[in-house]
């Protein structure tokens, strides 16, 4: 058999095995095809895209399929909000509804003008390896925010920053995500109602005079905020007081009666031009 013959040969077998891998694909694909509900892609083509987790779904494809068989709501979108609310809501039929906006918040009050310093960190500039060192950094508190913006990196929508030492929230481009919280080693930062005027910001468990010794703005467990409250919606635990964001009727008097000042008003302007 001469050369010519056997290329001629192995091109017609190639030929016809691609001709049957090409069969066989296109019958495995008719045969093992999933149907995507209509719906379910026209809810997704209105979503963001912007795959964060803030709905608690696997990103926006995990996200429309729940709204497309009915399990999430369609104001389940923290970025689209609700503009796009009102375009799924009208693909499915139903009413859009309000939903209640979250944000992050940082329990702590520990600017570089009022944290003590305990010595000179000069390891790697992360709050999870500050965080892994006996010390963790060079604050005396050993709870407060470390101030090296690993919150800030993670978050996709520019809403949290290091100012003057520690983490501080942009309400209005916060999507409570949780992103931050994960990432937090500290765990300082919680997703409260946005609605909520007051936040205790700070997380120290230290007895009152040592965090005294530790930081000007620390929660020295007091409790005068609990005798101003009303509704007892809040309360001291673990030397550090917390508030029930639920029962809470932000009329300010615990704020007021605090002699540390680290019940904040936190529905001001925020600035956060400058980071650090």
């Amino acid at each position: 058999m001469s050369g010519s013959t056997l290329l001629i040969i192995t091109i017609i077998l190639l030929a016809v095995v691609g001709l049957l891998v090409g069969v066989m694909l296109v019958f495995a694909g008719n045969k093992f095809a999933v149907e995507i509900d209509p719906k379910e892609a026209e809810v997704r083509a209105c979503l963001p895209g912007n795959n964060c987790g803030a709905c608690g779904y696997p990103g926006c494809d995990g996200l429309a399929a729940a709204i497309a068989k009915g399990e999430a709501p369609v104001n389940k979108c923290p970025v689209g909000g609700a503009p796009v609310a009102a375009q799924i809501s009208e693909i499915m039929g139903v009413e859009a509804g309000a939903a209640e906006k979250h944000v992050a918040f940082v329990r702590c009050s520990g600017t570089c003008d009022k944290a003590k310093e305990k010595s000179v960190y000069v390891g790697i500039q992360t709050c999870s390896a500050a965080a892994a060192i006996p010390g963790k950094a060079s604050k005396a508190c050993q709870a407060g925010c470390l101030g090296f913006g690993e919150c800030m990196t993670v978050c996709d929508f520019d809403a949290i920053h290091v100012v003057n030492g520690i983490a501080v929230v942009d309400r209005t481009k916060c999507v409570a995500c949780g992103k931050c919280v994960a990432t937090c080693p500290q765990h300082l930062i919680e997703i409260i109602p946005d609605k909520s005027t007051y936040g205790v910001a700070c997380n120290s468990h230290e007895s009152g005079k040592i965090v005294k010794q530790q930081c000007e703005a620390g929660c020295i467990g007091c409790r005068l905020c609990t005798r101003q409250c009303e509704t007892g919606s809040i309360s001291v635990e673990n030397n550090v007081a917390h508030i029930d964001y639920e029962t809470c009727t932000h009329c300010g008097k615990c704020a007021a009666k605090c002699p540390a000042k680290v019940i904040v008003n936190r529905t001001g302007k925020v600035e956060i031009a400058e980071t650090a």
